[in-house]
């Protein structure tokens, strides 16, 4: 069915902290709008309270028509220990929360109705319709084909095979098949490009423009956003605002930075005058002081049309210095524009590694029933190789095996001298425990006080309601942070980035790719953002696929 979803005067936050009030927004039929800002924003929370899961602060959500079915993913896959891959798809589709409310409405029947309560035929009725609607009918038959379509071998029943099982790549498949199996009215999608392949980005984007109903998706693949999104509600931290730019994600860009220009503008201009105005005031005033004391010491007290010639002149320099008082009061105030806050870092340096940095000799790597290889390959100190491939071709294999993590069944590996890596992979698995963030940051960088420690988080937007929590109660963006930051303190010559952009903001991706433009060691980027594999420099190409690496 075609559905709207409207909410107006909506107000998010965390406990007593408000992060957006008095949002009005629409979700009509072919709407695609791209929600944007920093990281803490508050793009996750507003996707919750649009889909029901939390309560405004203040504000109303309506949806027409009522048993419109709304559809939430949430960014992260959640892959719960014991679930199949069919129980997944069932999960995120919403057919599994749909059953087993059928199910419940179903074993209601028998009971007689409680006086004044609802209708257990009624219930059962409306159960059913959403049951149907969200596709759990013929969901079981549908899950093979568009597995197989997305090339995902899962050697047995997709019933049998569990989601803990699979490797990072296939879990990000199966999150888009849930995705292509949904029949959601209203999506609202939390970083769905997160982990996909150029493949898979492309599937997703021909799906969102095709769905019927209206999308609300927070994403920060700037080519996604270009090529899907119709409208930009951007959450602008820093001004404490909100506000929603029509034509697209590239004329987002170009209007944002058309009222970022003015609303400089018009400050610069208002705090011109202003100072114009008041140094105006003080001369009059330093002037009209002059003038009495220089009327003293000249006038004879017996010379009283020289006194008041004097007094009148005094009396005139005090009202134009009331006039200029009152035309700086009459001044509309413009409020300065507060400076967004910036990630601003730099990849620390170590001594210059030996001048073969890792080497492949006909080496055969194999994970499960999966075999990459043989492979040959040479990375030499300072070059700058991008490596591609489709989810589950072996990149992650691969770099285990470059930097000496996992041994080759057959043929050999070799890591050089003095070889230092820093490395952000896609599991940010170097910031996970129930250990504080400040702990776990200072056992990483060992040469950092606790002061220094807290100091260079907080350059990365991890202040002190961070550094205390638990590293697993941080969001994936802020572990992506931490793991940045870990960078500038350790030195670095051989740099690992595997998905490097999943769940950074925009402004941070943007910054990361000029730290990269003046590192000078050996860099290994896995990355499926098409805009950074365009704005970052690399020597060479590595294609992984079908269990080989070619270089483009």
């Amino acid at each position: 069915m075609t559905a709207t979803l409207v909410a107006r005067g909506l107000a998010g936050g965390h406990g007593h902290r408000t992060l957006f009030e008095g949002l009005d927004l629409t979700l009509a039929p072919g709407d695609v709008v791209g929600v944007v800002g920093a990281n803490g924003a508050g793009k996750s929370t507003l996707l919750r309270l649009l889909a029901g899961v939390d309560q405004p602060q203040a504000g109303a959500i309506t949806l027409s028509p009522a048993d419109a079915f709304v559809g939430w993913l949430p960014q992260e896959h959640e892959r719960v220990p014991g679930e199949s891959v069919a129980a997944y798809i069932a999960r995120r589709t919403g057919c599994a929360q749909a059953t087993e409310d059928m199910n419940a409405a179903a074993a209601a029947l028998a009971t007689p109705p409680e006086t004044g309560g609802l209708d257990p035929a009624d219930t059962y009725s409306w159960a059913l319709d959403r049951w149907l609607a969200s596709g759990a009918a013929d969901l079981e038959e549908r899950i093979p084909a568009v597995l197989a379509d997305l090339g995902l071998d899962l050697g047995s029943a997709p019933t049998e095979t569990s989601m803990t099982s699979l490797s990072g790549g296939q879990a990000a498949r199966v999150g888009l098949a849930a995705l292509l199996l949904s029949r959601f009215d209203i999506a609202l999608l939390d970083e769905p490009t997160n982990d996909l392949d150029l493949d898979g980005l492309e599937r997703l984007e021909a799906f969102v423009r095709g769905l019927r109903g209206g999308v609300a998706l927070v994403s920060h693949d700037r080519e996604f956003l270009a090529r899907s999104v119709t409208r930009v509600l951007e959450l602008d931290l820093a001004q404490n605002s909100h506000r929603i730019f029509g034509g697209g994600y590239d004329a987002y860009l170009e209007e944002r930075a058309t009222v970022r220009r003015h609303a400089r503008e018009q400050y610069d201009e208002f705090a011109e005058k202003k100072a114009d105005l008041v140094s105006r005031a003080r001369t009059q005033r330093e002037w009209s002081s002059q003038g009495v004391r220089n009327a003293m010491k000249k006038s004879p007290d017996n010379d009283k049309i020289r006194r008041k010639a004097a007094t009148e002149s005094s009396e005139k320099q005090a009202q134009k210095v009331r006039q200029m008082e009152s035309r700086i009061a009459r001044l509309d105030e413009v409020d300065e524009p507060r400076k967004e806050w910036q990630l601003e870092f730099t990849i620390g340096a170590a001594p210059r590694s030996s001048s073969v940095v890792a080497t492949l000799s006909s080496a055969v790597l194999t994970q499960g029933t999966f075999t990459l290889g043989p492979l040959s390959l040479q990375v030499n100190a300072g070059e700058r190789i991008g490596i591609t491939g489709p989810n589950g071709a072996g990149k992650s294999t691969l770099l285990r095996a470059l930097l000496g993590r996992q041994a080759p069944t057959e043929g050999s590996a070799s890591l050089g001298a003095n070889v230092q890596i820093g490395e952000i992979d896609q599991a940010r698995s170097l910031f996970v425990g129930a250990g504080s963030l400040a702990a776990t940051f200072e056992t990483l960088a060992p040469d950092l006080s606790p002061a220094e420690v807290r100091t260079l988080l907080a350059k990365f937007g991890l202040k002190a309601d961070h550094v205390n929590r638990p590293v697993d109660e941080l969001s994936p963006g802020e572990r992506t942070r931490a793991g940045l930051a870990l960078l500038q303190a350790r030195g670095v010559n051989v740099l690992v980035l595997d998905e490097p952009t999943n769940h950074l903001d925009l402004a941070a991706i943007e910054q990361l790719e000029q730290a990269l433009d003046s590192y000078e060691g050996t860099l290994l980027l896995v990355t499926h953002d098409r805009r950074m594999l365009e704005a970052v420099h690399t020597d060479r190409h590595w294609q992984v696929d079908a269990g080989q690496v070619s270089e483009l």
